[in-house]
């Protein structure tokens, strides 16, 4: 709040209003939707929502008066807005709609909504309770993978191993997927956001699996790749290949390094190796309450130094339409000297063979 105070004191504004869910939780600690945030530079703080989370609200966000609406949110805001005889009103530019930006600024009397802004940037240093949130995600999903390598064999659909994943990382506390789990094999591998499908999967083939846990509104986020039966020489390649750029990216993830190198480690490893073409994507983004947030490593990445308690994924991966494709994927903590992966799980290639008892 003190952050989000001087946020608005920089910016001239004497009060936000914050709708999206994620910044909700953020700077009040309550989780739900349909309701609004006000939050003035000086020391004013209300959360306005409907009868069905004032409950709620009252116990998750402590620090807040709770305005009850029962003719509207955008009227209760507005209403709110000119009891303080607020003047000049932030408002999330990335986040409020259209059609709503106008109905409020149409209500609204004395005040305006006349400074756009975007609120991620203040999440973008974590806080020793959120990387703890986020560490506890990673290892449920290291548990899942652990699980998914003794499920999968020949005959075994897509579909199936999405599931597995899902029901397995909710039964050790995740709230939901971090996104549409993605599982693509053989060919389909060279779809580098392949989600799940009824192929079956058969021996000789690449299963990529990109998937995360969400704990306590907190995101992970982690790719591997394993061969169904022996890997042949090509397969071998490819993964070696992706698997040294990893680890080379890997190794660049320290405070003072910029988003732009740290990517251009692993592409120039890749290219090195002959697939520069087949990595068309960036190493990696940040993640929290979202699952791409900043700041990114990529070609076009803004960040000029990475810093203490950032997290990034490290992501190389190779895609050959008509062969297949694989990636590689950790969720990483920015540390004082280096950085901690908390994705824990092998990278070495995994087999697994069908006539090995299990």
């Amino acid at each position: 709040m003190e952050r989000l105070r001087g946020f608005l004191i920089d910016r001239k504004a004497d009060a936000i209003v914050i709708n999206k869910e994620e910044n909700l939780q953020y700077f009040s600690g309550f989780r739900g939707d349909d309701t609004m945030l006000i939050v003035s530079r000086d020391d004013d703080a209300l959360l306005v929502t409907d009868f069905r989370y004032t409950e709620q609200a009252k116990a998750q966000a402590p620090h807040y008066e709770i305005a009850e609406q029962k003719h509207g949110l955008l009227e209760k805001v507005a209403e709110c807005i000119e009891s303080h005889k607020y003047k000049n009103i932030a408002f999330e530019g990335n986040a409020l709609i259209y059609d709503d930006y106008s109905k409020l600024s149409g209500i609204l009397k004395k005040s305006r909504l006349n400074v756009p802004v975007n609120l991620s940037e203040l999440r973008v240093v974590k806080e020793e309770e959120e990387i703890r949130l986020i560490r506890k995600a990673a290892e449920i999903g290291d548990a899942a993978f652990d699980d998914i390598i003794k499920f999968i064999k020949p005959g075994v659909s897509e579909n199936d191993v999405a599931a597995r994943l899902e029901n397995v990382m909710r039964s050790l506390g995740s709230e939901r997927p971090s996104f549409t789990t993605i599982v693509a094999s053989g060919e389909r591998g060279s779809l580098p956001h392949g989600v799940a499908t009824e192929k079956l999967i058969v021996d000789g083939e690449f299963v990529t699996m990109d998937f995360g846990a969400v704990y306590g509104g907190y995101h992970s986020d982690m790719t591997r790749t394993v061969a169904v039966g022996r890997a042949d020489d090509r397969q071998r390649e490819v993964y070696d290949a992706v698997l040294r750029a990893q680890l080379h990216g890997l190794a660049e993830v320290k405070p003072g390094a910029s988003g732009k190198h740290v990517d251009a480690v692993a592409r120039d490893e890749l290219s090195a190796a002959g697939f520069g073409e087949n990595f068309g994507h960036g190493l990696g983004h940040s993640l929290g309450l979202e699952i791409h947030e900043e700041p990114r490593l990529s070609p076009s990445s803004t960040c000029e130094a990475l810093k203490p308690n950032m997290l990034v994924t490290v992501e190389p991966g190779v895609y050959i339409a008509g062969w297949g494709g694989l990636r590689i994927e950790d969720t990483v903590l920015v540390t004082g000297t280096g950085n901690e992966p908390l994705t824990k799980s092998t990278k070495k290639l995994i087999e697994i063979l069908s006539d090995v008892p299990r």
